[in-house]
């Protein structure tokens, strides 16, 4: 039985173009780190050092200290607590306005709400490059902050970053459930879809979808936000399993 439900956040909940959200904070977060850095060559840092994340497969080190390792793995001339509090100064002040780059929609409130009401567990299932604090603010900007969630994968926490299998492994461990009582919903078919050989269901949200590769799409269930609505008020309804749309 379905009782579970995990979320991605870029281009799921959150109604936005992914990369011209990630444009937008690699220019943003370059101009307020400029006064140490060249903006061109920190964001080529800042994405090897984000890549060094996404390429661990190391359980004992988490995704934050992958990402410092590497960043400071290069001759850096600032001490690391210099650097790491103008980074959180960054997510607490400058951050806040790449909510332009959203695509309001009601539907993200209204079905976490509904989860809710229906006594999901609710896990927010986005990749953890990003610190707690960054993720938080993208929850804002929908109205979803406070909701009681089971567990939000941050860099703090987590081990591995999606596509990796191990990273949705460490979720089912963290929130002790097993494959058949969750549904991962998300629009990456590279990313979200590999779930589904843990033996988790899975929903493809269609209204941004990415398919860099051009992966053959195979997934248990896919559609606009209201079918998305309609599934999961189905699943609580009828509470035998997962139903065909």
């Amino acid at each position: 039985m379905i009782d579970t439900l995990l979320f991605d956040l870029d281009g799921t909940l959150l109604p936005l173009d992914t990369d011209e959200f990630i444009n937008s904070y690699l220019k943003l977060i370059a101009t307020k780190m400029s006064k140490f850095f060249d903006p061109q060559q920190f964001i080529a840092h800042l994405l090897d050092s984000t890549m060094a994340m996404v390429n661990n497969l190391d359980s004992s080190k988490t995704n934050k200290e992958v990402f410092w390792e590497a960043f400071f793995s290069k001759d850096i001339n600032i001490e690391k607590e210099i650097l790491q509090f103008e980074f959180d100064e960054f997510y607490d002040k400058d951050f806040p306005s790449l909510k332009k780059v959203l695509k309001p929609h009601p539907f993200s409130s209204k079905i976490l709400k509904t989860a809710f009401l229906m006594n999901y567990d609710v896990v927010i299932a986005t990749n953890p490059i990003f610190p707690l604090n960054a993720i938080r603010q993208r929850l804002r900007w929908i109205n979803a902050e406070n909701f009681p969630y089971r567990l939000i994968t941050s860099y703090e926490i987590m081990h591995f970053t999606k596509p990796h299998i191990q990273y949705y492994e460490e979720i089912l461990s963290i929130i002790k459930k097993s494959p058949e009582n969750c549904l991962m919903i998300g629009n990456d078919v590279e990313e979200d879809l590999i779930v589904r050989k843990l033996g988790v269901k899975t929903f493809l949200l269609k209204d941004y979808m990415i398919n860099r590769n051009n992966k053959k799409i195979i997934s248990d269930y896919s559609g606009s936000f209201n079918d998305l609505l309609n599934l999961i008020l189905t699943l609580r309804k009828r509470g035998t399993g997962v139903e065909r749309l």
